[in-house]
């Protein structure tokens, strides 16, 4: 049947879809029958891949970039918001007045972190007027809550209207909270207003404009609908319900689509994932193939997810009468909770052989020990570090540092990813933002002096945090709110000495290029933007011999993501007076007094942009982040960011197995990624056993996911005390502990 998949007919609405556990070959299947089409002579135009989250699309980019990929044109790959995006450009003319913007403006798209700036100034009044009251987050944390359930509400297909409602109908505590509700829906339908005032269209509101105005228009359908003849589209599992709603038009209109589904997925449940309305796609389709087979994992792996995940309830996607059925005999393994990976093997093979497992008093002893066996397996084995990944719950910046510290002992690189992280919280963001202070004296923001000693600790090789602070204590310099930096020969020769004068040297280059910098009249912020500023500085200076970010892939990621932040940032603001459209993002904007409600902005953009990023905005999704890497580095990232990262290794080691984090969800007191569900019956209460039960599902995925994504074996590390000191005792280690009693191992 595989091979069939393949070269299966192109005309006729020939639909497929396809299932099966992560490893099964799926997405390989769908990379062969993309060039199978292309090979066949069909217009590269006329194929669509359209994926949840567009780091998923990484294997057909590699296939299409390939020197065995068949000559053409471009094959578009997109998500939902990337065609919304895509189409509302192209057919502003005939909606924007209809939709209820201003038809003589261009829009003005807005990122994950442009959407926080504006809502953060909507929220400000709120907030000053004691909304919010007894709710005890970052107010960064509150803001993205309230986008996020307008990001619900259009990914869902619901009113902004009803966020309330829905959120109280579902709440069985006190009643102060359903007071937060109604200011929670307040301030995201002045939100709204605001941007339908401003052409602002942040996520939700572009798919509500696509859905409700475009998605109409015979011109859209004939452009899209009829455009694309031949789809693909994977993990569907992960995708929302506006999506599948856009695949129940697209499906029956097209000539051939491949629809593949990952059995136990819907990781992003948190973001609106909908695995049971994925499934029902299945109607749809002319042929359902099921494949069971993992091309990753050994028995013994399988028969640990298994053995770990039995004790949770299983996807309630995949119970019996937990939702309508595909008619025409739906293979059962479509509808199994039970890992179907291997499942004659992985029953006669011992689950214990693909574990080690290792409990410590403390928190560094755990560290020590996965660092020590890391070790043996890269530098006594020979296992190349690419192929090994350290997975955490949760990866703190405490973690990553000490992980990071103790592999470096042993010369093995590391790679990490954490995205969804707040900017600032970035050390190397940190550093090159206060550079940027130091290099625009007119800004007036002199950062603190341990700013300046830890950005001249991380600018500078092997410059230690003493001598870092010594230096900075004796350079640096504030007169009228104005910093400045004296250089390195100035200071006395003991100290000089001190500081060493190698070290000395390479704070003398970067003086001289900040000097340079501010004397050509840079520092004015006049003649460049924050992002060229950025690109300058890290070019010219920090990426070269000697400095900080010369061998540190991550800080040079976190630099990319930075200045496309900054470029994007820009974007979001009208031009000034006398610029055309997408002018750059320095300079001073209209002076336009702000409406009561309205976005209106003063000032130089690039202090607007760093006062965001000190008052917490959460990064929005870089793709380079994902895509790029060094070639043979260890991974660490956590958990559920190695599940979407969607590639499987030989090792892994699962980190604070004793941590409730496995299973717990983020508190997030404004919003809630199942009460807002299309198939959550509204009114009715979501009680302390549909938490338990939301958690256990969770974790069943986790387990499942992580073992189908490993070829080989997998170390659980615990300690008796977490990093805090608090004993842990969460259900990750009780099912472990279970299975090692059942095996008749004792348990230390």
């Amino acid at each position: 049947m595989p091979a069939d998949l393949v070269s299966a007919p192109y005309t006729g609405n020939y639909c497929v879809f396809l299932s099966g556990p992560p490893g099964t070959g799926k997405t390989t299947l769908a990379v062969r029958r993309l060039c199978y089409l292309l090979g066949e002579g069909l217009p590269a135009e006329q194929i669509l891949i359209l994926v949840p989250q567009r780091t998923l699309a990484s294997p057909y980019y590699r296939a299409l970039r390939s020197a065995e990929a068949p000559a053409g044109g471009l094959v578009d790959v997109a998500t939902i918001g990337g065609l919304a995006h895509r189409t509302l450009e192209l057919f502003w003319p005939l909606v924007a007045k209809a939709a209820g913007f201003r038809p003589d403006r261009h829009p003005r798209f807005l990122t994950l972190e442009t959407a926080q700036y504006y809502m953060d100034r909507i929220a400000e009044p709120f907030i000053a007027g004691g909304a919010f009251d007894g709710i005890i987050i970052p107010r960064a944390r509150l803001v993205s809550q309230i986008i996020d359930n307008l990001n619900k509400a259009a990914a869902v297909g619901f009113a902004p209207d009803q966020i309330a409602a829905r959120l109280k109908g579902a709440w069985g505590g006190e009643s102060a909270r359903l007071r937060i509700y109604d200011q929670v829906q307040a301030v995201a339908l002045a939100f709204r207003h605001a941007c339908l005032a401003e052409n602002l269209l942040d996520w939700s509101l572009q798919i509500e404009t696509f859905w409700h105005h475009l998605l109409p228009l015979p011109q859209l359908r004939r452009y899209l609908l009829g455009g694309y003849r031949h789809l693909i589209v994977d993990n569907s599992e992960e995708d929302i319900p506006a999506s599948h709603d856009l695949l129940r038009l697209w499906l029956p209109l097209c000539e051939s689509a491949l629809v593949i589904h990952d059995t136990d997925g819907g990781y992003r449940v948190f973001l609106g994932a909908d695995p049971k309305g994925a499934l029902a796609l299945a109607d749809l389709c002319r042929e359902r193939v099921v494949l069971t087979k993992s091309h990753v994992t050994t028995p013994e792996v399988a028969a640990l997810g298994a053995g770990l995940a039995t004790p949770f309830r299983l996807p309630s996607s995949s119970k019996p009468g937990s939702h309508a059925r595909p008619s025409g005999g739906m293979p059962a393994a479509l509808h199994s909770g039970v890992p179907c990976l291997g499942a004659a093997a992985a029953e006669k093979a011992d689950p214990l052989a693909a574990l080690r497992f290792e409990v410590q008093r403390f928190h560094p002893q755990m560290l020590d020990w996965v660092a020590e066996q890391v070790s043996r397996l890269v530098l006594e084995e020979g296992l190349p570090p690419g192929e090994i990944a350290v997975l955490a719950p949760f990866l703190s910046d405490a973690l990553r540092f000490s992980l990071i510290e103790r592999l470096g002992r042993y010369g093995i690189p590391v790679r990490t990813h954490r995205p969804s992280r707040q900017l600032r919280e970035e050390a190397a963001v940190r550093c090159l933002l206060t550079l940027a202070k130091l290099a625009h004296p007119a800004w007036r923001l002199p950062p603190p002096p341990a700013d300046v000693a830890q950005a001249l600790m991380l600018a500078i090789t092997d410059l230690d945090p003493v001598r870092a602070r010594l230096l900075a204590n004796i350079v640096y310099r504030v007169k009228d709110q104005r910093p400045t930096l004296t250089p390195f020969h100035q200071i006395v020769p003991e100290t000089q000495e001190r500081i060493s004068y190698l070290l000395g040297g390479r704070y003398d280059e970067l003086w001289r290029w900040i000097r340079g910098y501010v004397a050509k009249g840079d520092g004015a912020g006049e003649d460049e933007g924050l992002d060229h500023f950025l690109s300058r500085l890290f070019g010219e200076v920090l990426s070269q011999a000697g400095f900080g970010f010369h061998r540190d892939f991550d800080a040079g990621a976190v630099a990319a993501n930075l200045i496309e932040s900054v470029q994007k940032f820009g974007q979001a603001f009208p031009p000034r007076p006398g610029e055309g459209e997408g002018s750059g993002v320095s300079g001073d904007l209209p002076q336009v007094e702000p409406a009561e409600e309205g976005l209106g902005v003063r000032g130089d953009l690039s202090l607007v942009y760093v006062d965001m990023v000190e008052r917490g905005v959460v990064a929005a999704q870089y793709i380079s982040s994902w895509r790029v890497h060094p070639e043979d580095a260890l991974l660490l990232v956590p958990a559920y960011t190695f599940l979407m990262m969607n590639q499987p290794v030989t090792v892994q080691f699962w980190l604070d197995a004793g941590s409730r984090a496995w299973s717990e969800r983020i508190y997030q007191p404004l919003t809630h990624p199942y009460v807002l569900r299309r198939d959550w019956p509204e009114g009715e209460i979501w009680a302390d056993e549909n938490e338990v039960q939301a958690r256990e599902e969770a974790l069943a995925r986790l387990i499942l996911g992580l073992t189908r994504r490993c070829r080989e074996c997998i170390y659980l590390a615990s300690s008796d005390l977490n990093e805090r000191g608090y004993e842990q005792q969460g259900p990750l280690l009780e099912a472990v502990q279970r299975m090692l009693r059942q095996g008749g191992q004792a348990v230390r």
